[in-house]
């Protein structure tokens, strides 16, 4: 039982380190367009956290192009969720695991201590098992309770492999041409009433899909 254990640790392990170099020789090759990139580097430049929130199927280019930052990652605690807590270990985040329906409330808590003090943080809305597109609270919640802006990303990708998931979870091909989009920065009144807060996350689900269907469109 003990051998077989170690055998699959060595499998895990060796099939973890194939992942990340798959990875970063894909995304090492696209073409990035960015529309809006002034509004990261403004607040980086101001040395101003914030939250970055983008769709769970398209969300490869953006933890990639945030790589190397101080920004905290909230991903799921799920089977799926451990290999891109290793991925994004490997890039520099602070992974913190949790989601909705497993560790939320202490995730949310851990989120908003960072982004009051430490770093940013980044936010998949609708994960980690969705339905595709659909806003949850999390992002827009650290937004309020820490005082920093919230900035929506939306990254197209013209030539993809799309897998057979809940999320139609896409892969950039080799030198594929990617959109990024950004917008905001989105700051949320503290002291917003729960009826405003509910209105503001289905904003920023409007705003964020329509972002996203300009980020997919190529000349």
């Amino acid at each position: 039982m003990k051998l077989r254990k170690l055998k699959q640790d060595f499998l895990r392990f060796v099939g973890t380190y194939i992942l990340n170099y798959a990875v970063n020789i894909v995304c090492k090759s696209i073409r990035i367009r960015y529309n809006n990139l002034n509004i990261i580097e403004d607040l980086e430049n101001q040395n101003k956290n914030f939250v970055l929130a983008f769709w769970h199927g398209n969300m490869l280019v953006p933890w990639f192009q945030f790589r190397n930052k101080k920004i905290a990652a909230l991903i799921s605690k799920s089977k799926d969720g451990d290999l891109l807590a290793k991925l994004l270990r490997h890039w520099k985040y602070q992974v913190v695991r949790g989601s909705s329906s497993s560790g939320g409330n202490t995730a949310l808590g851990i989120m908003v201590d960072y982004a009051k003090n430490k770093c940013s943080v980044a936010v998949t809305p609708d994960g980690p098992k969705g339905p595709r597109f659909k806003f949850k609270a999390g992002a827009v919640i650290t937004a309020k309770k820490s005082g920093i802006p919230l900035v929506l990303v939306a990254a197209g990708i013209k030539r993809k492999r799309i897998l057979n998931s809940w999320d139609h979870f896409e892969i950039p091909k080799l030198f594929s041409e990617v959109n990024v989009f950004f917008y905001g920065p989105i700051f949320i009144d503290p002291k917003l009433s729960y009826e405003d807060t509910s209105k503001v996350i289905k904003d920023c689900e409007n705003t964020l899909s329509e972002l996203s269907s300009k980020a997919n469109l190529f000349n």
